[in-house]
């Protein structure tokens, strides 16, 4: 008789309860359909098969099962998707194999693991936690005493486990009892292949069958991968036709292309040599480096250097899978890597597949299978990554990726040279300055410069249409730079310049000549602070009424520059989450220093860093603002890169990011005098006709209190009111404007006004 099975959406629980222990909740008129009792197992079917305890959810919508992290992780699947539930035979374990962490493996005696996995239920390649199964405690199991062993013998983060169930006897759907032989990998507990976990596998448990992987691999077996026949192809590897340039065409990799050399000989040609020492020859590599940098390029370089075949694995695509067909194609990509030695198995992006917050099931599996191919003569294992801060420790061990390279963002020498090299096959026009190129081009990576090349010959291309010999001319280039936006800020919120300059600032000479000396001095002239042996100035708060014209210096400041500008409003880094503001912080910071020469403008400083101790939100605030004084004051120092902080509240901010070596120069911006308010009107009037019988100069003089923001905003609303009179008005009269006076107020506030000039003068 064929069991029942309803197709219902997968949602996340909100029930901490319920989080990471192989529970789902059904509508209790699912349950009477499925002929369920409280607390029986169910089989779970979506991207692959899992099992869980099904509990009964009164609230819950009847179309809907509720599922924790883990299981939705098991199932492969995000919230919303279908997830197909039937009843389920389970069988009780005589002995189950799991794997985990270096830690735990430490810790956790198999008496403590087999009181942790008491009750739950799982089958091959699940990732269960180690939190009791305390809803429904199976007899015999004292909760309290399990977590009191828990926390005794891994710490306070045993919560956070994960383990991956490797084998179990009988195969399929197992519970843990108190007979139950639990080991952990390889201590000589029996081996079993990897259950197939797919939606088409057979509904019923006793069915249920083992079968390999596409190249005949155990899971817990020393992985002895058997080469492909020459017929048979490797999906998704790519083993790439076109020629990578010569090792000395790495401009500003030279030093790791070098290390990455030594490295490979070593290991490819002179193991012996290694062995002699009493080290092994394996190879195992993380590089990191920004986006676009060529890590890719750098590997393939080399290894045309040393004769090694290279097998790229693109992670990203690997992660999107079902996890058996993950392993599947990473095991064909390891037998093509065996055929033709040396070789590198060089995996790309490699925190996508294996990242470190809430690594999936299947990344013990893909560890395993790059361990084991590091155990083979003549193959090395490199993964790239632009964030190796989120990779999963577990790579980083000592029979892994052990050793690490990081490639740098280029600077302005480094950018000259990567033209050279790349506009080498280019016709240019006689003259071209490369060095003012490169001088426009900060925060470009390899594959920016690559892009700027493309967008300058589609220009050359379309002015030379008729002409037999194009050539690419400096205004190309020039202007490409405009057009082509680099890979370091494609993702960030920048602030557009305008084509402003401080030029285009009228009157506030002290503060233009403040802002020059703190932030554009440093960048220009660096040779200059060395020779007198000081530091240049990290950060400069700017200050004063709102409306002001703040912004619009940043934004002058930024063009005269040249600089990447990061913009970021003080509440936009504030989230609820512990750890989310200061990760956020971090990684601000991290995206300026690889966009360097570049510009962090910190809006509204004052909810970003408020004075410490005085906010309510639980210390959060306290935790960004240290976030902040480490980044700018700490072990690491930042390099081309300036602070500027912007608030009309600057007694709010706590006095530490104030001092010396932080932001430590303090510039106010005052409300306009009549001299500057006429400036302005002139500026804003610039394309506004106006009348014969208006007098801004005069009007200025009679706007005391008027913020910079607010002459604007008069004549905006003068020319408003000469629409209303007629939508053909020609141009603005004395009357319209003073009608608009009295639509638009002076919004300076004479208190905060006061308080910010006294303020100033205490500064």
């Amino acid at each position: 008789m064929t069991s029942p099975r309803i197709a219902l959406t997968v949602r996340h629980t909100t029930s901490a309860l319920d989080s990471r222990r192989g529970v789902v909740r059904l509508h209790p008129e699912v349950f009477d359909a499925l002929g369920l009792r409280a607390w029986d197992a169910v089989r779970l079917t979506g991207a692959r098969v899992s099992v869980a305890l099904a509990a009964s959810a009164p609230n819950n919508p009847p179309g809907v099962v509720l599922a924790d992290d883990v299981t939705m992780a098991n199932l492969g699947l995000t919230e919303g998707a279908e997830v197909v539930v039937e009843p389920c035979e389970v069988h009780a374990a005589r002995s189950v194999t799991v794997a985990g962490s270096r830690l735990a493996r430490m810790s956790l005696t198999p008496h403590v693991l087999r009181q942790a996995l008491l009750g739950k239920v799982f089958v091959v390649g699940d990732a269960v936690s180690l939190l009791p199964q305390d809803l429904a405690p199976p007899p015999g199991s004292d909760v309290t005493a399990v977590r009191g062993m828990l926390s005794r013998s891994i710490g306070a983060t045993w919560t956070t486990e994960l383990l991956t169930i490797t084998a179990s006897d009988p195969a399929g759907p197992v519970a843990v009892g108190q007979s139950t032989v639990v080991s952990w990998r390889g201590d000589g507990a029996d081996t079993a292949t990897i259950e197939p976990s797919s939606p088409s596998s057979p509904s019923s448990s006793s069915s249920s069958t083992t079968v390999t992987t596409p190249v005949g691999i155990s899971i817990d077996d020393p992985i002895d991968v058997e080469p492909l026949d020459e017929t048979e192809t490797v999906t998704d590897t790519v083993e790439e036709d076109d020629a990578p340039p010569p090792v000395a065409d790495l401009a500003g990799a030279e030093s790791a292309a070098r290390r990455l050399t030594e490295w490979l000989d070593l290991s490819f040609h002179r193991p012996d040599l290694l062995d002699k020492l009493g080290t092994s020859p394996r190879l195992g590599v993380l590089l990191s480096g920004p986006e676009g940098v060529g890590k890719a390029t750098l590997v393939r370089s080399v290894a045309r250097a040393e004769n090694a075949h290279v097998v790229i694995v693109e992670a990203p695509t690997l992660a999107v899978l079902e996890p058996d067909t993950a392993v599947a194609r990473l095991t064909e990509a390891i037998a093509a890597a065996s055929r033709r030695r040396p070789s590198i198995l060089l995996l790309s992006d490699v925190d996508t597949l294996l990242p470190a917050s809430q690594p999936p099931p299947v990344a013990t599996v893909v560890l395993d299978r790059l361990r084991a191919a590091l155990a083979r003569a003549e193959i090395a294992v490199v993964a790239t990554t632009a964030h190796p801060e989120s990779v999963d420790p577990r790579l980083r061990a000592v029979d892994l990726l052990d050793r690490e390279l990081r490639l740098g963002m280029p600077d302005t020498r480094t950018r000259i040279e990567l033209l050279r090299v790349l506009l080498r096959e280019t016709p240019l026009e006689p003259g071209i300055d490369l060095g003012a190129v490169a001088e426009r081009t900060p925060g470009f990576v390899a594959a920016d410069l690559v892009a700027l090349r493309r967008d300058a010959a589609l220009r050359a291309a379309l002015r030379h249409t008729d002409e037999a010999e194009p050539r690419v001319r400096q205004q190309d280039l020039l202007e490409a730079v405009e057009s082509v936006r680099p890979i370091s800020l494609s993702t960030t919120d920048t602030l557009a310049t305008g084509g402003l300059t401080l030029d285009d600032v009228g009157d506030m000479t002290e503060v233009k000549q403040s802002l020059t000396e703190t932030v554009l001095w440093p960048l220009r002239y660096p040779d200059s602070f060395a020779r007198l042996g000081v530091a240049p100035p990290r950060g400069v708060l700017i200050y004063g009424p709102p409306g002001n014209g703040k912004t619009f210096l940043v934004r002058a400041l930024a063009g005269t520059g040249a600089l990447n500008v990061f913009s970021v409003k003080g509440a936009e880094l504030m989230d609820k989450w512990v750890g989310e503001s200061e990760r956020a912080v971090r990684e601000l910071f991290r995206r300026a220093a690889e966009a360097a020469p570049s510009l962090i403008f910190l809006d509204e400083v004052d909810a970003l860093a408020p004075r410490r101790g005085q906010s309510s939100d639980s210390g959060a605030s306290d935790r960004v603002v240290a976030a902040l004084l480490t980044e700018l004051d700490g072990v690491e120092p930042l390099r081309d890169v300036v602070v500027v902080g912007a608030t009309n509240r600057p007694e709010l901010v706590d006095p530490a990011l104030l001092r010396p070596g932080r932001l430590e120069r303090l510039v106010y911006v005052p409300p306009p005098d009549a001299e500057g308010r006429a400036a302005i009107l002139r500026a804003t009037a610039r394309n506004t006709p106006l009348a014969s019988d208006v007098d801004l100069e005069a009007l200025a003089a009679d706007l005391d209190g008027y913020s910079a923001a607010d002459c604007a905003a008069l004549i905006r609303e003068a020319a408003l009111t000469a629409m209303r009179e007629s939508l053909e008005a020609a141009e603005v009269t004395a009357q319209h404007l003073a009608a608009a006076r009295q639509a638009v107020r002076p919004s300076l506030d004479p208190v905060q006004l006061a308080e910010l000039e006294a303020y100033a003068r205490s500064r």
